[in-house]
This record gives C-alpha cells, sequence and structure tokens, in this order.
C-alpha cells in the first residue's frame, strides 16, 4: 500500500514509539485497543492479521541475559553431540536392522542443553519438579547426556536398542523398559503433546484439590513441526488457551522437515504454527535467527531483508540449509541487490556462520525464561532449526536426513574438527565414546548445573502411599445381596462408585472421568454431589439450577466432564493414572464411556498408559453388541474385549451381574491402591436392566479367576451331558438355554459364567509354559473347572475371538458363539437372534456338538432347527 503522507505516518510512529520507551508495553497495547475499538464503531474492517513479522520475538533489547559459561557449555554439548552420534553408529556397525536416529538430536541439541542448564527443575522436597515430554526420536542426546553425569554405562550405551537381556537401552522413551528413567512415552507422534496438556491441566486439578502446591511446576513438552500434522498434536490446545494453562510450555523444533521432505515446502510452517497457536490464546515465541542476524537487522532500515526472508518458502530455506556461505550468497543475498549491500562487507565463510536461532544459546535461553515468566497462558516456542545440524553432507537439512544412521570417517572428522573434539584419528575411526575425567572443568560443570536444579532428569518415582479401600461388603453390599433386584451393570458400577467417593481416604482420591453424557449413565447425581471441575468455576446460573441433579462447576470440583474428545478424556485419565509416580499422589480415575469409543477410538493412547504403568480403571458402558439396541453399526461394540486382552497390563472383564461386578471393582481398586500394581483395568457395563441375583462368598474367588460354575440343570453330575460359558449380556441367554435344553428336549447341561476369557488365558498359558519348561504339574483354574472331554459351548455379545482365547487349553469339543461382522439397529431380542447368540441359537449349536461327539440322534436336532430357526439357510451376519 503506497504511503500518501509520510510525514503524519512517521509522527504516528514517533508518538507510539515515544509511550512504548517511557510507559511501556502495556500502555501502548491499551491505546491500540482503544483505537481498533473506535475503528471498528466507525464501520472500518481492520486488517488481519494473526502473524507477527518473520523474526524473533523477542527484541534485542528485552532478551533476559544468559549466565554461566558459553564455552562451557558449547564444549560439553559437542561431547553429548559425539557419543549420541557414536551410540547409533556404533549399535548399526554391530547390527544394521536395530536403527537408530540422529538427526533430530542434532537439530535440537542446543534446545535440550538449554533446558538442562538452567530450567528443569527435578524433584526435591521443596519442588515436585517438572514434567518434560522428550521428543521421541531424541533419545539417543539424552542417554548421552546422561552417560556424561554417569547415570547410564559405556556398557549400556553399547546395547542401545538390545533390551532382551536386560542390560540395554530403550529405543525411544519407554517406562515400561525403563521404568527408573522415562516418565513418558512420546514416540508416536502427536501423543506428547495432547497428554502434555491434560497433565498441566490436571496438576491445576490436583492444586486446586490441595493435593500439590500451587503455582511451582511446569510441564515442557518438545515436539516437532512435522508432528504438528497429527490431529492429537493440536487438537486440544484450545483447551490449554482456554483454561489459561501458564504451567505448560511448547518447545517445537521447526526443523523445516518431515521424515521424507519439508513440512510446508510452498509454505512457511513457523507462520502457519504462530498463527494456530495465537488463535487459541498462547503466548508465541519465535526464535528464527542467530545472534549473528543482530548486527544486519540493525542497519535494515527499511526492513528489505525481513521481506526477503519471509518471501522464501520452507523448500528454499531447506535447500540454502544444505549448501555453505558461498551458495546462500549467491543464491539468497545476491538475488536482491539491496539485500547484497546490507551483507557486503561479509564473506562467504562469516556468511556460512550465520545461525538459526534454535542453534543459539542466548537467544534460546531469552525464550525459555520469557516463557517460564509468563502468567495467565500457555506458552509455545517457535525454535528453528536444521535438520541434521552438524552432520555437514551426510544429511543436515537433506531429504534424506532421518534416515542417516552412518558417516563415514571424512565425515566424522569433519564433524571431530567443527565441534572442536578432543579426539584422535583413531578414537574417531573406532567411534569411542568420551567422558572427561570426574575432576575436569566440565563435568563439574555439568554436575553443578543438574545440582542447582535439584539432580539429574529424566527420572521416575515408581512408589507411592498406600491407600486403604473400603470393605466389600460395606461399599458394594447391595449388589452381593441383591436378591433379585433389577438394575444394570451400569447403575451398579455408578453405586459402588458413589460409596468409593464417601470413604474417608478413597474418597478424595478418586477422581470420575467422563468425556460427556454423565446423565445417560446415571452419573448426573454427581454434579451436585462432587461437582465438576472448571478453573474458573461457575460464572452462570445453570437452566436447571432448581433440580437435585443440576450442572454444578467449581473450582475445586472433582469430577472431569472433558466433552465429547474421547482422546482428551482419555489423557486425563492418564494423567490421573500416573499422578502416583508423577506427584507421590495415588489416584484413582475412572473413566467411564461408550465401550465402542475406547480401544477401537483411541488404540494407540492405551498403549501409551499401558507403556508409562498407568494405574486405573475403565468403564466400557453401554458394552457388547446387541446392548445399545437402536443405535446401530457405529456404537455397538463387539470387539473392546478382545483389544483390551492384547495390552499386557489391562486385566480386561466382561461380568454379568452386579455382585461380580462389585467384586472385580474392589479387586481392581485393592490391586491398584493397596498392592500398587503397574496394570489398568477395562470392565464392561450395560444399560440393560435385569433381575440381579446374590452372589455367595464362596465364589468371589473364581470370579477373579475368570469363570466360576453358576448353575446345573439336574442334581447329578454324572447326567449333565453339556457345559455351557456365558459371559456379560449373553449369559442370561445361556441360562434360558440351559433350562430350555432340560425342558424341551432332555439334555442337561452345567451353566459357567466368564467374568474374563482373557485371565483364564492368562494363567492357562503361565501353566502351560511352567510345565512344558519345569518339572511342575501345576493345574490351570480352567482345567481345573472344564477339565474332561464333555462338550462345551461359548456364548458372549463379542466376536468369537473373545471366547476363543481358551481354546488352546481346552480337551473337550469346544464351540463358540459371537457377534462377528456389523452390528445394526433393532431391539434386543431380534438382535439376538440375528446374530445368533440367542438361547435358540445356543441350543442348536448344544444340540449340534452332541450328535457330533456324544451320539445325540440327529432327528432330535433336526427338530430343533425347525421350531426355533424359520430360515436356517439364511447369510450369516457377517456377510450380510
Amino acid at each position: 500500500m503506497q504511503d500518501l503522507d509520510p510525514v503524519e505516518t512517521q509522527e504516528w510512529l514517533d508518538a507510539l514509539e515515544s509511550v512504548l520507551d517511557k510507559e511501556g508495553e502495556d500502555r501502548a497495547h491499551y491505546l491500540m485497543t482503544r483505537m481498533g475499538e473506535l475503528a471498528t464503531r466507525s464501520g472500518s474492517q481492520l486488517p488481519y492479521a494473526i502473524t507477527t513479522p518473520y523474526r524473533n520475538t523477542i527484541p534485542v533489547t528485552h532478551e533476559a541475559r544468559m549466565p554461566g559459561d558459553l564455552f562451557m557449555e558449547r564444549r560439553i554439548r559437542s561431547l553429548v553431540r559425539w557419543n549420541a552420534m557414536a551410540m547409533v553408529m556404533r549399535t548399526n556397525l554391530k547390527d544394521s536392522d536395530l536403527g537408530g536416529h540422529i538427526s533430530s538430536f542434532a537439530s535440537s541439541a542446543t534446545l535440550y542443553d538449554i533446558g538442562f542448564n538452567y530450567f528443569f527443575q527435578a524433584p526435591t522436597d521443596e519442588h515436585g519438579g517438572d514434567l518434560i515430554y522428550f521428543q521421541g526420536h531424541t533419545s539417543p542426546g539424552v542417554y548421552a547426556r546422561a552417560f556424561m553425569e554417569g547415570r547410564i554405562s559405556e556398557e549400556q550405551m553399547n546395547n542401545f536398542r538390545q533390551e532382551v537381556d536386560g542390560q540395554g537401552l530403550s529405543s525411544y522413551p519407554h517406562p515400561w523398559l525403563m521404568p527408573d528413567f522415562w516418565q513418558f512415552p512420546t514416540v508416536s507422534m502427536g501423543l506428547g503433546p495432547i497428554q502434555a496438556i491434560y497433565q498441566a491441566r490436571f496438576m491445576k486439578y490436583l492444586e486446586a484439590r490441595g493435593f500439590i502446591p500451587e503455582g511451582k511446576q511446569k510441564v515442557w513438552c518438545f515436539l516437532g513441526d512435522g508432528e504438528c500434522d497429527e490431529p492429537e498434536s493440536l487438537g486440544a490446545i484450545s483447551l490449554a488457551g482456554r483454561e489459561k494453562l501458564d504451567n505448560l510450555i511448547f518447545v517445537i523444533n521447526c526443523n523445516l522437515q518431515r521424515l521424507d521432505g519439508p513440512v510446508r515446502g510452498n509454505g512457511k510452517i513457523i507462520q502457519e504454527l504462530e498463527g494456530v497457536f495465537r488463535g487459541a490464546q498462547w503466548n508465541v515465541i519465535k526464535v528464527l535467527w542467530g545472534s549473528e542476524w543482530d548486527a544486519l537487522f540493525a542497519r535494515d532500515s527499511d526492513n528489505l531483508l525481513l521481506k526477503r526472508l519471509a518471501a522464501t518458502p520452507d523448500g528454499e530455506f531447506q535447500t540454502l540449509g544444505a549448501h555453505d556461505g558461498a551458495y546462500n550468497l549467491e543464491h539468497f543475498f545476491e538475488k536482491d541487490p539491496q539485500v547484497r549491500r546490507l551483507v557486503a562487507h561479509m564473506s562467504a565463510e562469516e556468511i556460512n556462520g550465520l545461525k538459526r536461532g534454535g542453534h543459539d544459546l542466548r537467544k534460546l535461553y531469552a525464550a525459555f525464561a520469557a516463557a517460564k515468566a509468563c502468567k495467565g497462558r500457555p506458552t509455545v516456542i517457535l525454535a528453528k532449526t536444521k535438520k541434521g545440524y552438524g552432520i555437514g553432507a551426510a544429511g543436515e537439512s537433506r531429504m534424506t536426513a532421518h534416515q542417516a544412521k552412518k558417516l563415514d570417517v571424512a565425515a566424522l572428522l569433519a564433524f571431530r574438527d567443527r565441534f572442536h573434539l578432543p579426539l584422535s584419528d583413531t578414537d574417531v575411526e573406532q567411534l569411542r565414546f568420551y567422558r572427561p575425567p570426574a575432576d575436569s572443568p566440565e563435568m563439574r560443570y555439568l554436575h553443578a548445573r543438574r545440582q542447582a536444579l535439584g539432580g539429574p532428569l529424566p527420572a521416575r518415582k515408581s512408589q507411592a502411599p498406600q491407600i486403604p479401600v473400603p470393605a466389600l461388603a460395606t461399599a458394594g453390599g447391595f449388589a452381593l445381596q441383591a436378591e433379585g433386584k433389577e438394575m444394570s451393570t451400569t447403575m451398579a458400577a455408578v453405586r459402588l462408585l458413589t460409596a468409593w467417593l464417601k470413604a474417608p481416604q478413597l474418597g478424595p482420591r478418586v477422581v470420575p472421568i467422563v468425556a460427556d453424557e454423565a446423565r445417560t449413565f446415571g452419573m448426573a447425581s454427581l454434579f451436585r454431589q462432587i461437582g465438576i471441575y472448571s478453573p474458573h468455576g461457575q460464572l452462570y446460573e445453570p437452566e436447571d439450577c432448581g433440580s437435585i441433579l443440576s450442572y454444578r462447576e467449581s473450582r475445586d470440583g472433582q469430577l472431569l466432564e472433558e466433552g465429547i474428545t474421547e482422546a482428551g478424556a482419555l489423557s486425563s485419565w492418564v494423567a490421573a493414572a500416573t499422578s502416583y509416580s508423577v506427584h507421590g499422589e495415588p489416584m484413582l480415575p475412572v473413566y467411564i464411556y461408550y465401550s465402542m469409543f475406547g480401544f477401537q477410538r483411541v488404540g494407540d493412547l492405551i498403549w501409551a498408559a499401558a507403556d508409562q504403568r498407568s494405574r486405573g480403571i475403565l468403564l466400557g458402558a453401554t458394552a457388547g453388541r446387541t446392548t445399545l439396541g437402536g443405535e446401530g453399526l457405529q456404537h455397538q461394540d463387539g470387539s473392546s474385549l478382545v483389544m483390551a486382552s492384547m495390552v499386557p497390563n489391562c486385566r480386561a472383564w466382561d461380568p454379568c451381574f452386579a455382585g461380580e461386578l462389585a467384586v472385580i471393582l474392589d479387586h481392581a481398586a485393592r490391586r491398584l491402591l493397596e498392592q500398587q500394581c503397574d496394570e489398568f483395568h477395562y470392565v464392561a457395563v450395560m444399560n440393560e436392566n435385569y433381575p440381579q441375583p446374590s452372589l455367595d462368598a464362596g465364589l468371589h474367588a473364581d470370579v477373579l479367576r475368570g469363570l466360576y460354575r453358576y448353575s446345573s440343570s439336574c442334581e447329578q453330575p454324572s447326567q449333565v451331558r453339556l457345559r455351557l460359558l456365558g459371559s456379560g449380556a449373553i449369559l442370561r441367554e445361556v441360562i434360558a438355554a440351559s433350562a430350555l435344553l432340560a425342558r424341551d428336549w432332555g439334555i442337561h447341561s452345567e451353566v459357567f459364567s466368564a467374568t474374563s476369557f482373557s485371565e483364564l488365558a492368562r494363567e492357562a498359558r503361565e501353566v502351560e509354559r511352567d510345565n512344558r519348561l519345569t518339572e511342575a504339574t501345576r493345574h490351570s483354574h480352567l482345567e481345573s473347572l472344564l477339565g474332561g472331554t464333555r462338550p462345551i459351548i461359548a456364548a458372549s455379545d463379542y466376536i468369537r475371538a473373545w471366547p476363543q482365547l481358551i481354546a488352546q487349553y481346552l480337551k473337550a469339543p469346544y464351540t463358540t458363539l459371537g457377534t462377528d461382522g456389523f452390528g445394526r439397529s433393532d431391539n434386543r431380542h431380534n438382535l439376538r437372534a440375528f446374530f445368533e447368540v440367542d438361547q435358540h441359537s445356543i441350543v442348536i449349536a448344544g444340540l449340534k456338538t452332541l450328535v457330533e461327539h456324544d451320539g445325540l440322534d440327529p432327528g432330535i436336532l433336526a427338530a430343533a432347527i425347525e421350531r426355533y430357526t424359520p430360515d436356517p439357510v439364511r447369510a450369516a451376519p457377517w456377510d450380510r
């Protein structure tokens, strides 16, 4: 736009500059806001801009001065770079299949160096410690620093990615594999950012409820610009802005490159991210240019260089970064004569020394200090770097940087010389690790920096105080002695949860979580009883304020009502489920949700929860494929229990009756809070109301083993010809089938309730292995109850893979019925007939197996099919 009155323009600019100099930024912002309001009232449209110029956010005059010894820190960082690279290369020379990455840490070494030396607070008696989500691919650098500190041995470094014998280092941050070192698994991209947001939010929750001191701890999350393409990376940033999570700092390593090429080759990812975060109410700090650029910008009075940089797409920056100063001089600076004059005094070597901001200690220190000091908003630091920084032609800013795992000797020697490493040619050729002597200036400096911040990091605690769980007879007596009272298992779960909330020691530590639809799950009474957590309290009078079930938000509310975000709700659950190790405060998170939207929808997050040894309870409500009749295909769950069974430290349960459920939930709470087991429990619960029988105390142990004998249609065991297993919603169909077999066909059967096929399979597998490898002759619970060769029929509301988990361990003929295929809408009776898991289908399956294995007259089977199945040749459910 042409300036029609330069004199007037200068007067306005001088006035604004005077306000900034004499009265500060706040006053300047106020005046500009008022002028904007005036323009808006007059009908003018203000120029739209959600991004700032393509330069550092913090002016040179506002930079916090970095303490410490720049030379010493550069020397230590160079040694860490070498040891990280040597570790990956030594591993690949040993076995090229093992892999590893050197370029991500090479680009972010300075980012971590600043954090470790000045900002990452370790836990002390006075401080709970900062939480750090390391970018997964940078793990070699974290190991290399720990090696320098003496926390990791050379033997471990030599066994990077070789863990079977227990002497190696995990490929990425894995708390399960390195439980005293890593806190959070992050290499599955996008999961670190969303979990960091909800960890920061849960810290605010714990502060509001008096569990931890206010305002001390920070959550630092390191991620890459390419990682921001993952929906989980940015999907919850509005929550952080809305709830003013000023304890949260994102550090985005903007090396402009994905794994295969530019993040935004035709655009500018840093500007794009700035707009996204500013729109979500974050404080954005850009660190684009190193200190060497300051003099150039100071001379650039007309912003010619700034405009040239702003007009350069990231794909071109990647090309410039892959070449030396002479190339940059010719292909960037000399393209514009006016820009060329700005660097006329500089040699090609000096041009080569113009660093990006993410490699400049002083610029980063200023950014980190400003981020830590920011109040009322989360902060994101956008640091511009080069991928593979320092490894030269082998990968610096090149498309192949992510795949670089080996450098030739010439490149290694060049690396040594560039970073002034104290290594001989032989040391370099043999990739020898280097750690200075314990009394050297470097080691004294390294340890002093960490001692000033409370000790080494990363580090993970594994123990927390034990929390007693109230007696089952007290909290769950209503379910154990139900005496035929009608209820759903969902209502039973909520009633038991309510009893836990009233327990003096356990109650405050229970964290109920819903994504939405708490009313659907019968939890509306909790709104008033414990309140819904909100950092703002309740600034309005709810529409239903006169109701005893009215919606009540509170600053110290206990219920987490997350809105329609299963990923967010599960991230909250993980934050609470790891509170025992993160904060030393054991909590009992209970997240209830539509079962279809758990393991299927957020399965990667559940594996991350398993990796970080989460302790909590997941309730899959409206469980099974035929219980939520009218909702149809996308709401009907036939697979969550199978997926749960695949997670090693997840205990999966499918109870039918409230008594079974009470025993299971009591057991889960004691395992988590009293025995402190690193596991979590997934329990399927249903919305179907039916009479609930009482549960004999002598059966509790078998309920927890996964199977107990429920009933028999005759008093003489010798008369039993069939054994029928049912789980969850279909157990009642099995019970009815047993009665039908006896009444209509004179065939007696036993009925067993299978509360967990996965627990049965787990124990049977362990027994089988022991008997194979040792002289043991143990019998599994499955063998004890279902030994022999009498035929067995098993039916559930899940795909047949669920009951088939135990097939290998049975000697008897074994037939499974399940709900394979797509769900659909109808009433429960019709759906169970359609999927052939109703009582009639179970009877036919039983008669069929007796014809094949017990000499039953085939005419009986034919008569049953004619009576029960109007269309015996119709297509199977999975084919329709």
